[in-house]
């Protein structure tokens, strides 16, 4: 019988010192099986010691690192069934690509001749089937990396480990290779636990996204979740870029407050806000930018064209705020006196 336990990860009451300093003050998440898990935040925050906890290349100075049910927080990594894919490929630039991704199944006690066949299974596996005759030197950068996942998958760990895994790559390439890395996670069903600083990497590949800041879970939630229903002004920032404006909340009805902003006015959820003064996160595409009528008054500091958007500064009483309007080719000029108006989603109330 299949172990229903078996890839998840679980972080019970974890803490992580150095000295004096506290990196890690108590941590409790769980990854479910299967699941993509992104730890996201800024340089600092935690998410590569806690990663490192759950390589066992870092151990907790409390509470338990717990794999597929089982208690590995004193386990050394070799016996984690964990493995890792870094942000240096790591490839051994003297052995083919074949030798490289078979290179942990021979010392594993696997016999040359079939190590050699799982190897090119895992070239077949992240679309590099022919190529494993070659130096890693001969293949692109995003190439190499595919070398690197498939090194990993052959060991058939129960959790893949991913640290930045993609910040070696170019823009494009990299939007490349996330979108490859998520698809070959959906197809093969492995738990993932991938760290970046990347906000649009995370939103990318995630099944659900841990922001985590001061070593602390700041909110965790889908990529869906975290960008339309932000906690709080760092999440709202943080993952995408948002405008964070006064408000005020006249009344709540059945979960519903009624808001308004200027002469704007707004229903969304409440999320715990009670009647009063209040802080709305608007994404800077919730806005259409007009002439005359209603809405948030401003004017118009600069205005840049992007081809299939404009993108203003405007500032008025709401504060100077950043605003994308796609919804014209035909920019307004500095000193313009305009109008904003909500559209859509995009504006939640936060604490």
């Amino acid at each position: 019988m299949n172990n229903p336990e078996r890839g998840a990860v679980e972080f019970r009451s974890v803490r992580k010192d150095y000295g004096g300093f506290t990196a890690i003050p108590e941590l409790d998440l769980r990854i479910e099986p299967g699941e993509l898990v992104t730890l996201l935040g800024p340089s600092g925050c935690g998410k590569t010691t806690t990663l490192r906890m759950l390589a066992g290349l870092e151990t907790p100075t409390k509470g338990s690192v717990l794999i597929g049910g089982q208690d590995v927080t004193r386990m050394p990594p070799n016996r984690r069934d964990v493995t890792m894919v870094f942000q240096s490929y790591a490839l051994f630039p003297h052995m083919t690509v074949a030798e490289n991704i078979a290179y942990g199944l021979e010392s594993g006690g696997m016999k040359p001749a079939e190590a050699h066949d799982a190897g090119n299974a895992g070239l077949d596996l992240v679309g590099l089937t022919g190529l494993g005759d070659r130096l890693p030197s001969e293949l692109s950068g995003g190439q190499q990396q595919r070398v690197a996942v498939a090194r990993a998958l052959v060991l058939e760990p129960q959790v893949l480990l991913l640290d930045e895994p993609l910040s070696n790559l170019d823009a494009r390439l990299r939007r490349r290779v996330r979108t490859e890395i998520r698809e070959l996670q959906q197809r093969l069903g492995f738990t993932a636990v991938y760290v970046t600083h990347d906000q649009d990497e995370a939103l990318a590949v995630s099944d659900r996204i841990v922001v985590m800041k001061d070593g602390e879970i700041a909110q965790s939630g889908s990529p869906r979740e975290l960008y339309e229903a932000p906690a709080s002004e760092f999440i709202a920032d943080f993952i995408g870029e948002a405008n964070v404006i006064d408000c005020e909340v006249r009344d709540l009805a059945e979960g519903q407050a009624r808001i308004w902003v200027g002469d704007e006015e707004l229903t969304l959820p409440a999320r715990g806000i009670l009647p009063g003064p209040a802080r709305l996160a608007v994404r800077p595409n919730a806005f259409t930018v007009n002439l005359g009528g209603s809405g948030i008054e401003g004017r118009v500091v600069s205005a840049a064209y992007l081809g299939d958007h404009i993108e203003y500064e405007i500032e008025g009483p709401a504060g100077r705020l950043f605003v994308i309007d796609g919804s014209s080719t035909d920019a307004f000029s500095p000193g313009t006196s305009v109008r904003l108006r909500f559209h859509g989603s995009g504006a939640a109330l936060i604490a």
